[in-house]
C-alpha cells in the first residue's frame, strides 16, 4: 500500500474562501492571462509533466500574477512578502487557516495546487477555481494513496458527455475535487455530492466556497449509501473505475481504484443506479469493461455485451466505446500514471502483477468509454415503445456529445409515436461521392456529419436521395412517392427501405422534424 499524504486535508471556511475568490479575482489570476504570462508552447508542456518551460519564462518576474503562479499552479515555495502582496484580503495566515500552504522561515510552502480550469456549458464559457493535491511533478515523485486529483482528461470528458439539461435535484457519485458537481449545479436545484474519501469532500466543499457556488449538499459515504431512499433526475459519476490487481505492493490509489476486483465497480454501479433515479431520469458516466475469452472476444463484441448484460433491458442504454486497449497497454498506461515508469525497480513487479491478474480471469481487452442508463419517460413506457438499446464503437473525434445524447434520447421519445410528417436535414450534413474512373454513376455515396458524434455512414442512391430532398416543403412520404417513380420500384417495397434507416437518421441528428 502505497503511503498516505503527510499534509492534512483542506479546511473549508466560508469567510476565508471568499476572501481568496476576492484576491485571485484582483490578481486576473485566470487561463488565459497566466497562458499569456509564460506563453503557450509553456503551458502545454506542463500538462505534459514539465514545469521548467515555466519557470525559465517567468525567471525574475515578481508580479502577483508570477508569484501566484509558481506557487498554486507549480506548487512551488514563495517569499512570505511576496504572497501577502499577492494576496491581501485572505493574507498568508489565511492561505495556512485554508489548508493551502504551511510557512517555514521567510517562505510560503504550498501544500495544495490552486488552478485556474475554463469550461463551456449551454450558457456560454466559465471558469472555476480548482484546489487539488500536489501532483507528481511538484512532489517529485509517486502519489501518494489518498491523493486528490485536480481536473484531469477523465474529468473533462465527463463533463463534455453530461446532457445540459435543467433538473430539480442531481447526484456527483465520486465527486472528487468537484468539478462535476460544480458543473451540474449551474443547471441543477440542489446536487448532492458524495464520496468515499474525506479527504476529497473537503476539496470538494472549499472549491464551492472558492467559486461561490451553494447549491451542493457533500456526503461522505460508499457508493450509493449516503442518498439510500433518494431518487435523482441526473446521475453523473467519475468513479474510481481503473482496473487494479488486489495483492501485495500494489498501490490502491483511492481517486481511481474502487477496491473491486476487474470491472465490478462499474457493474455494481450499472445494476444499482436504476434504483435511484426518478422517471426520465438519466444516470451517465466514464468507466471501463473487461472482454474475456470466447468467440465473442475474437470478434471485440465481448466486453460491450456483459456491459449490456446489467443493464435491464427495459431501461434506455446507450454505450459509446471510445478506444480498447490490450491488458500490456493498460496496465503501463496505470503504472505510469501512478508516477512510476519503467525505469524505477518497482516497475517490473507492477506489470506482472497487473498481466497475472488478467490472466487469471482471461481478459483479452478492456473498453474504454461512455455509459448512458435512462429510465424512460412515462410517454414512452409501453410496449409501443422499446426501450432505446444502443451499444458502438465511435473512435473519430467528437464534439457536444452531451447535446448529441439529449437530442438522440428526445428523438428516440418523439419516433414512439410515429416518423414525423416532414423532416429537415440538419445544417452540418454533408454529402460525399466516390466514382471509379470513367463511370458516372457513384460507387459509393456517405453522408457526413460535422458535430456531435461526427458520423460518417455509408447510404445508397435512394435514401441519399430523400436526405438530400428534405427540405421541410414536401412530406416524407411525398418524397418517397417520388423516389418509387423514378427508381420504378413499388412504393411498399422502397418504404420498408427506407423506413428503419430513416429513423435511424433522426436519431443520430442527420434530419429532424420541421418546425
Amino acid at each position: 500500500m502505497t503511503a498516505v499524504s503527510d499534509t492534512p486535508a483542506p479546511v473549508p471556511d466560508p469567510i476565508l474562501s471568499t476572501a481568496l475568490a476576492a484576491d485571485l479575482d484582483a490578481a486576473d489570476f485566470r487561463s488565459e492571462p497566466l497562458r499569456r504570462l509564460w506563453g503557450d508552447e509553456a503551458d502545454d508542456a506542463l500538462a505534459r509533466g514539465m514545469r521548467e518551460p515555466i519557470l525559465r519564462a517567468i525567471a525574475g518576474d515578481q508580479s502577483v500574477l508570477a508569484t501566484l503562479g509558481r506557487l498554486l499552479v507549480l506548487g512551488m515555495g514563495q517569499p512570505a512578502d511576496a504572497v501577502a502582496e499577492a494576496l491581501p484580503r485572505l493574507g498568508v495566515p489565511g492561505l495556512v487557516a485554508l489548508g493551502l500552504a504551511r510557512v517555514e522561515g521567510d517562505t510560503v510552502v504550498p501544500v495544495a495546487l490552486l488552478r485556474p480550469q475554463s469550461f463551456v456549458d449551454a450558457e456560454g464559457i466559465g471558469e472555476w477555481w480548482i484546489a487539488s493535491d500536489l501532483d507528481e511533478v511538484a512532489l517529485d515523485g509517486a502519489l501518494p494513496a489518498d491523493h486528490v486529483l485536480g481536473v484531469g482528461g477523465a474529468s473533462r470528458t465527463l463533463a463534455e458527455i453530461i446532457m445540459p439539461i435543467e433538473v430539480d435535484r442531481a447526484l456527483d457519485l465520486g465527486t472528487g475535487c468537484g468539478i462535476q458537481a460544480l458543473l451540474v449545479a449551474r443547471h441543477a436545484g440542489v446536487v448532492v455530492a458524495t464520496d468515499i474519501s474525506a479527504r476529497a469532500l473537503a476539496y470538494a466543499e472549499l472549491n464551492a466556497q472558492i467559486n461561490g457556488v451553494s447549491n451542493i449538499d457533500f456526503r461522505l459515504g460508499s457508493m450509493f449509501e449516503p442518498v439510500a431512499g433518494e431518487a435523482f433526475d441526473l446521475i453523473v459519476s467519475n468513479p474510481p473505475f481503473v482496473i487494479t490487481p488486489r495483492v501485495d505492493g500494489v498501490p490502491e490509489y483511492e481517486y481511481r481504484d474502487g477496491g473491486l476486483v476487474g470491472d465490478a465497480l462499474v457493474e455494481q454501479f450499472l445494476r444499482t443506479a436504476p434504483d435511484f433515479l426518478t422517471r426520465g431520469g438519466a444516470a451517465q458516466l466514464l468507466g471501463n469493461w473487461e472482454s474475456r475469452g470466447g468467440q465473442a472476444a475474437l470478434e471485440g463484441r465481448a466486453g460491450l455485451d456483459r456491459l449490456s448484460s446489467w443493464v435491464p433491458a427495459d431501461l434506455d442504454l446507450w454505450v459509446v466505446q471510445r478506444e480498447e486497449l490490450s491488458p500490456l497497454a493498460y496496465a503501463e498506461l496505470w503504472i505510469r500514471d501512478g508516477g512510476t515508469t519503467p525505469r524505477d525497480a518497482a516497475f517490473t513487479p507492477l506489470l506482472t502483477a497487473w498481466l497475472d491478474d488478467f490472466d487469471a480471469r482471461g481478459v483479452s481487452a478492456v473498453g474504454f468509454g461512455y455509459i448512458l442508463v435512462r429510465r424512460p419517460p412515462e410517454a414512452s413506457a409501453s410496449a409501443s415503445a422499446p426501450a432505446l438499446r444502443r451499444v458502438e464503437r465511435v473512435t473519430q473525434p467528437v464534439s457536444n456529445v452531451g447535446g448529441a445524447l439529449r437530442a438522440g434520447l428526445a428523438a428516440h421519445d418523439a419516433l414512439a409515436g410515429g416518423l414525423p410528417t416532414t423532416l429537415v436535414t440538419s445544417a452540418d450534413v454533408t454529402e460525399a461521392r466516390h466514382l471509379l474512373p470513367g463511370n458516372d454513376d457513384p460507387s459509393i455515396i456517405e453522408l457526413r456529419q460535422g458535430g456531435g458524434f461526427a458520423r460518417t455512414i455509408s447510404v445508397d442512391p435512394a435514401l441519399a436521395a430523400l436526405v438530400g430532398a428534405c427540405d421541410g416543403e414536401l412530406t416524407v412520404m411525398q418524397i418517397a412517392a417520388a423516389l418509387a417513380d423514378l427508381f420504378e420500384v413499388p412504393f411498399a417495397d422502397l418504404w420498408a427501405s427506407l423506413e428503419p434507416r430513416i429513423r435511424q437518421l433522426v436519431i443520430d441528428g442527420f434530419m429532424h422534424a420541421a418546425e
